[in-house]
């Protein structure tokens, strides 16, 4: 992994998070969604029994983005 810094704004960007994490080989995502996951569950052990009344989308989903 490149280690660089960068002090300018346009890199803080939603799309320019996903641009980065896009760039990661799927073994390194793998590792992030993983350390994600367990800082989660240590600080809100009660979120994996916490039910949710989640229901699939019908029909077509538009996603904005602002310009």
């Amino acid at each position: 992994m490149l280690s660089a810094i960068s002090h300018d704004r346009q890199d803080e960007s939603l799309e320019a998070k996903a641009r980065w994490f896009q760039s990661l080989p799927l073994a390194e995502r793998m590792d992030l969604f993983c350390a994600f996951t367990d800082m989660i569950l240590d600080l809100n052990p009660q979120i994996a029994e916490s039910k949710r009344d989640a229901q699939s989308a019908s029909g077509r989903v538009l996603v904005l983005t602002e310009t």
